[in-house]
């Protein structure tokens, strides 16, 4: 498995090894022992989530004020742009953002931990995300913040208005979002 390290602590990008030959691919999504000594803490995930979306989809840009999730990210189907904003402000990153596409061609997963704020565009006709998430999710714990906030300035690179739920349209700016 190739770890590569980003700009917001200890946010990771996994790209498994994959065994390919004419009967298809195989490879290991998941290992427990392995997924903690590459993060080097021990987390436990408490709940799959599975997300199908289609084209032009925006999700995002989601968070918990009290029982922060970790998540797993990967994308069985499709193609996604997977994006990650840094909102702890005691942090050297506050308000910094990253951008991986993720696509069940590359295989790519992200590791994001607790206290970063998450937001997806389908990039492809339809998508299928599966994430793991290290703690459950809580409706009255859930915080969004505006995936157009001016101050961010994210480069979701759109080439039409993306489709948002009423609930992520009505998102608050970072600086004015409880965090």
């Amino acid at each position: 498995m190739e770890i590569e390290k980003t700009i917001l602590e200890g946010v990771l990008i996994f790209t498994p090894k994959v065994h390919k030959d004419e009967r298809g691919f195989f490879f290991e999504s998941w290992n427990l022992t392995k997924f903690n000594k590459l993060i080097k803490s021990n987390l436990n995930f408490v709940q799959d989530n599975h997300s199908n979306s289609n084209y032009n989809v925006l999700r995002g840009l989601h968070y918990q004020i009290k029982k922060p999730q970790g998540k797993l990210v990967r994308v069985v189907s499709g193609e996604i742009l997977d994006v990650i904003v840094d909102i702890n402000e005691k942090s050297k990153t506050f308000g910094k953002w990253i951008s991986i596409k993720i696509s069940s061609e590359n295989k790519k997963q992200i590791w994001i931990p607790p206290g970063y704020a998450h937001g997806i565009l389908v990039k492809s006709q339809h998508a299928n995300l599966l994430y793991k998430v290290t703690d459950y999710y809580y409706p009255e714990f859930e915080r969004c913040i505006i995936w157009n906030d001016p101050t961010l300035n994210i480069d979701w690179t759109l080439k039409n208005p993306p489709i948002i739920s009423k609930k992520d349209s009505q998102g608050a700016l970072l600086y004015d979002a409880e965090k």
